[in-house]
């Protein structure tokens, strides 16, 4: 336990709270930076060292950074910004960006911070909101030997498994939107399951019992197509984000020329579950986009 090394954890959403919450239980000092207020006063109630809607009154105190929020211009806000971090944290602290971004948007965070003596590891995360608060998410990294020693006390606190990927910021980046093109086709898969079941009036709630016990399920499956099941699109990881993710797949495969049928194909369902309205709806409600089926709605308690 190493209460002398601080942290702050900038982007309190369902993945960032969780960090910070398992940075506070390695009893490292955390710092929570996050523009909504109740956020950071649930962050307060779980011990946070620090909270702000900005780091600058802390941020030379910081021995880590920690950025969880949704994209590369967030991350960009965030460090350099009006009220950006970057420019008050000591030299050489190393920055651990963890949001979902191209490789191209990685490397030139990295650049800024290089002129400002500062390190990266570029370090996207998975695993979900019940993972992170526990301390047991999976991230794939890439960035140097030195930066990953500097953060070990963090990688400790918030990961079950952390993959090097190589010394190039880039290749964290990569390996995750290669995720995400997995991620985003099971769900939109699953949701054309569910919705050909809904036609065929099989119980939806059946119809996922014998899937997650059989052979065709996968974790999103099991884990997106029970909110179908309960009727409750409540925003775990909205729509928005997998019209955004597998946005960053087509770039990257248009960048290497290569072709993604089903990945393109989910990227649509997405994209058209949006346009319907849907997008700030947790992503299961692509299933949304199929007509003439009756889905089920949320039990009032």
């Amino acid at each position: 336990m190493n209460k002398s090394y601080s942290v702050a954890v900038i982007g309190l959403g369902s993945m960032g709270m969780g960090a910070a919450i398992s940075c506070i239980n390695a009893g490292l000092d955390t710092y929570g930076i996050d523009l909504n207020p109740l956020t950071l006063e649930q962050l307060k109630a779980a011990g946070a060292t620090g909270i702000g809607s900005n780091g600058n009154l802390f941020a030379h105190k910081l021995d880590a950074v920690v950025i969880l929020v949704v994209n590369a211009t967030q991350a960009n806000s965030a460090l350099f910004g009006e009220n950006g971090i970057a420019r008050y944290l000591r030299k050489g602290t190393p920055v651990m960006v963890s949001s979902t971004m191209s490789a191209e948007d990685a490397q030139k965070i990295s650049q800024k911070l290089t002129e400002l003596e500062l390190v990266m590891l570029d370090a996207p995360v998975s695993g979900g909101a019940a993972k992170a608060i526990k301390g047991e998410i999976t991230i794939m990294a890439s960035g140097s030997q030195d930066v990953f020693d500097k953060l070990k006390p963090v990688l400790d606190a918030v990961a079950s498994k952390v993959y090097n990927i190589g010394k190039d910021i880039g290749l964290g980046s990569t390996v995750k939107i290669i995720h995400q093109l997995l991620a985003g086709v099971h769900i939109a898969a699953g949701a054309e399951a569910m919705a050909l079941a809904a036609r065929a009036n099989i119980p939806l709630e059946l119809m996922y019992d014998v899937v997650t016990n059989a052979a065709g399920n996968s974790w999103m499956f099991e884990n997106r197509m029970k909110h179908v099941v309960d009727g409750d699109y409540t925003p775990l990881s909205m729509v928005d984000i997998f019209v955004k993710d597998l946005g960053l797949v087509a770039d990257t495969a248009k960048s290497l020329k290569f072709p993604l049928p089903l990945a393109s194909t989910a990227f649509n369902m997405f994209t058209e579950a949006s346009n319907a309205g849907y997008g700030k709806e947790d992503d299961s409600a692509v299933i949304k986009i199929f007509n003439g089926i009756d889905l089920p709605k949320k039990q009032e308690k």
